[in-house]
């Protein structure tokens, strides 16, 4: 499981108030390539940051491994270098995917979308989403989040309470603790109140 990790580009205002959105969206570059969930987290702390408020249920959905792939089969997103678990997306697909959900947060469709994206240069398309993305980009607001992979999966703790009923506790946890195990055991068996639990 992949542990996410927030990083804020912080900047002076004086430096800030010198650099154009676009450039100020281009140092994003810098933490490509990503993962599909990389990109997933990255493009929503960008697009939270904005502030722009979304129109509707699909509009407010964080993009995700599986929409990226939806949006790839359909036409609206690049293909990636790779394939399967070894793809890597630059930062053409997060600008991509950031008009993504800028525009549905603006309440256009998917379909829409796709004929405003065809032909689009990628300067255009960076200036669109710079643009879009201005505010929060000038302030400093361009917290991004990325996905680091070689985060070690948490461990768990299985308690076996009785035949077929099972306690699961995730290794960090305060209730980890071998007291804490047996005490939400007997909790459980005796919750149950039945004697072949016990």
């Amino acid at each position: 499981m992949a542990a996410v990790i927030v990083v804020a580009c912080v900047r002076s205002a004086v430096h800030s108030m010198s650099e154009t959105p676009a450039s100020l969206l281009r140092a994003h570059a810098r933490h490509a390539p990503w993962n599909a969930r990389g990109l997933a987290a990255h493009a929503t702390a960008l697009v939270d940051a904005a502030g722009v408020r979304p129109t509707n249920a699909s509009a407010r959905a964080a993009p995700t491994p599986r929409a990226i792939r939806f949006y790839i089969a359909n036409g609206l997103l690049d293909h990636p270098q790779g394939a399967g678990t070894a793809a890597t997306y630059g930062y053409r697909h997060l600008l991509q995917l950031l008009a993504i959900k800028i525009r549905q947060r603006e309440g256009a469709t998917l379909e829409t979308i796709k004929k405003e994206m065809q032909d689009v240069t990628g300067d255009a398309l960076e200036r669109r989403v710079a643009g879009s993305l201005s505010a929060a980009l000038s302030i400093g607001a361009d917290a991004v989040a990325q996905v680091q992979d070689d985060a070690p999966a948490p461990t768990w703790h299985r308690v076996v309470v009785g035949d077929g009923i099972e306690l699961h506790v995730r290794g960090d946890s305060p209730a980890a603790d071998a007291d804490a195990l047996v005490a939400m055991r007997e909790a459980v068996r005796a919750a149950l109140g039945r004697e072949e639990f016990r």
